[in-house]
């Protein structure tokens, strides 16, 4: 018996249901402030009385400045490449795979090149997902504060957060 020559792998492209007009139109309208993530810890850092402030002019551009030295990153799962291997390989099924692969991977590059720097100049950096601001804000709070523990955050709020993260 012959072996028969290996067959290449297909590549299963997804067709976009977008034209490419539409597309463009959907992905500019993609901001990064004031984003429902920004706006979602803003309100927890409020309801935790935490002093921070948006939006600080500092390397990399970070979220918030907690407290004098806690610079919070709120990274979207996306575009910041949870779960890369996963993710990655969904990519690939897609279309324009390559540039899509380059620019999320260009991105995580960045995010710790970024992460290094600052903690090199003093700064204690905090990543959250977008998952775990969304679904688990109570575990983000009690990361946040112990990091930055400025003011406790009294068990009545925590126990507010639980709930609010449940219903």
């Amino acid at each position: 018996m012959n072996p028969s020559p290996a067959k290449p792998m297909k590549r299963y492209s997804r067709r976009d249901p977008f034209s490419k007009r539409k597309r463009s139109e959907i992905m500019s309208r993609i901001r990064s402030r004031h984003t429902t993530l920004d706006r979602r810890m803003r309100a927890l850092l409020v309801h935790a009385r935490l002093p921070f402030l948006m939006y600080p002019k500092l390397l990399g551009s970070p979220d918030f400045l907690v407290g004098k030295n806690v610079a919070l990153f709120c990274d979207s799962s996306f575009w910041h490449g949870r779960n890369w291997n996963d993710l990655k390989a969904q990519l690939l099924r897609g279309s324009n795979a390559e540039y899509w692969i380059s620019h999320i991977e260009r991105n995580r590059k960045r995010d710790r090149q970024v992460t290094r720097r600052l903690r090199r100049m003093g700064y204690t950096v905090i990543r959250f997902w977008d998952g775990d601001i969304l679904n688990r804000p109570s575990l983000c709070l009690s990361k946040l504060e112990n990091a930055a523990p400025t003011k406790p955050l009294g068990a009545r709020v925590a126990k507010r957060l639980s709930c609010q993260a449940t219903s």
